[in-house]
């Protein structure tokens, strides 16, 4: 079993940046993939943000083309954390964020792919 637990939403202005951090539970941290999702009000789930655990070569994360340029993803596998960070947010950008593992390693962009999920945090950007 592994917990999750999401904290940095909040509400900005169009522009603005926030910084979601996940902590996570387990001794195998470093192995798992980690995402990020979201979903907003009327709308499915929808992949962010993805950070590959360490057996996998390549291109360890990747990014949805919504976020690319504005989003990093990053993780310190120390402390069990991953990160989102999010510049130059818009009023789409608004909506409940969550974290998630996948053991696999992968970080695939579907949701099923993913074993755990935390509690989600809002992130809400004014116009």
């Amino acid at each position: 079993q592994v917990q999750l637990v999401e904290s940095g939403g909040g509400l900005v202005q169009a522009g603005g940046s926030l910084r979601l951090s996940c902590a996570a539970s387990g001794r195998t941290f470093r192995t798992y993939a980690m995402g990020w999702f979201r979903q907003a009000p009327g709308k499915e789930r929808e992949f962010v943000a993805g950070s590959q655990g360490i057996n996998w070569s390549g291109d360890s994360t990747h990014y949805a083309d919504s976020v690319k340029g504005r989003f990093t993803i990053s993780r310190d596998n120390a402390k069990n954390t991953v990160f989102l960070q999010m510049n130059s947010l818009k009023p789409e950008d608004t909506a409940v964020y969550y974290c998630a593992v996948d053991h696999s390693g992968s970080a695939q962009t579907t949701a099923d792919e993913y074993d755990y999920w935390g509690q989600g945090t809002q992130v809400t950007i004014s116009s």
